[in-house]
């Protein structure tokens, strides 16, 4: 029991991890498609390298390890 724990407890810990080492262009079309399932129609999601990024607010997600961030914009 104690194992199994500790191995889902891993499993959800690198998650995180594991989505920074993406590459971009998946984890944008991941992106994309659970921001279009939640019904917004007019949005952009740009890649911009990490030390470009102006508004962290705005980052929905880290890839190619961590050197390139996925920055979303809502319009209209």
């Amino acid at each position: 029991m104690y194992r199994c724990a500790l191995v889902l407890s891993l499993g959800l810990l690198s998650a995180p991890l594991l989505a920074a080492t993406k590459p971009c262009e998946e984890l944008r079309e991941e992106i994309e498609v659970k921001i279009q399932a939640a019904g917004v129609t007019t949005y952009t999601l740009e890649v911009v390298p990490a030390e470009e990024v102006t508004d962290p607010g705005m980052v929905v997600g880290s890839c190619d390890g961590g050197t390139r961030k996925i920055v979303y914009q809502r319009h209209g």
